[in-house]
């Protein structure tokens, strides 16, 4: 019997094949989690280094303080904590997925522009409506992206972990979905609160809050039409 153990490759403790089925499909939800972040970490991460390149070239100061893009991460990571419990679609439980590299450089060439795009709408709202175009005003134009790159970042979870429609034909679990709740409150909370001196941020006027809305549905909408086109294109992971 301790050689038979030895030699063999799985062990079952039940006399029963079906804890074989449940260990492939819960190790192919983890596999499929795991890429979820993957993918949304490294194209968020592109966009948000491209718009910071297209900003520095053109405003006289940073668009953003490295406390906050510290701060903007930090609650990110934390809204993703829950991703390991994320449900995952049918269709991509049914059969084995492959880690593939060149995808994931696909992938971020194909999103991460999107964001860069509405960063760059974002910093001509800052700069053209809300007139945040001086140095005594960066707080109010840092503020404001601040705003947008954490809810955008945060929603554009919902958006890539399934290829289908989110919210609609696909919902994340209820942890996901909490934990992005919290995050989102706490990001647009954070200009108005206390510690808005201490961050360096500042109260944003509620003529703000229409443009935030459009910007994020537009946001959500484009990627959702460039997700369509991939997904038929590449097929989705």
């Amino acid at each position: 019997v301790d050689i038979a153990r030895e030699a063999a490759d799985i062990i079952l403790l039940e006399k029963s094949l079906m804890v074989l089925e449940e260990g492939v499909i819960e190790g192919r939800r983890t596999f499929a989690n795991m890429l979820k972040y993957i993918k949304m970490t490294a194209s968020s991460n592109f966009g948000n280094v491209f718009s910071v390149l297209v900003a520095s070239a053109f405003l006289p100061f940073l668009p953003m303080l490295p406390l906050h893009l510290l701060i903007q991460n930090l609650l990110y990571d934390v809204s993703q904590v829950a991703i390991p419990f994320d449900n995952v679609d049918d269709e991509q439980i049914q059969k084995p997925q492959r880690w593939n590299p060149a995808d994931l450089g696909r992938f971020m060439i194909f999103f991460g522009p999107i964001s860069s795009i509405f960063d760059i709408l974002t910093f001509c709202l800052m700069w053209w409506v809300f007139h945040a175009n001086t140095p005594e005003t960066q707080t109010l134009f840092q503020s404001g992206w601040f705003v947008v790159g954490l809810l955008s970042q945060t929603l554009i979870v919902h958006m890539i972990r399934t290829r289908r429609v989110p919210f609609i034909q696909s919902c994340a679990s209820w942890p996901l979905m909490i934990m992005t709740v919290i995050v989102m409150i706490v990001g647009i909370a954070l200009p108005f609160s206390p510690l808005a001196s201490y961050l360096q941020l500042q109260a944003l006027p509620l003529s703000y809050f229409p443009w935030l809305v459009a910007i994020l549905a537009g946001y959500m909408t484009l990627t959702q039409l460039v997700k369509g086109f991939y997904s038929r294109r590449y097929g989705w992971q």
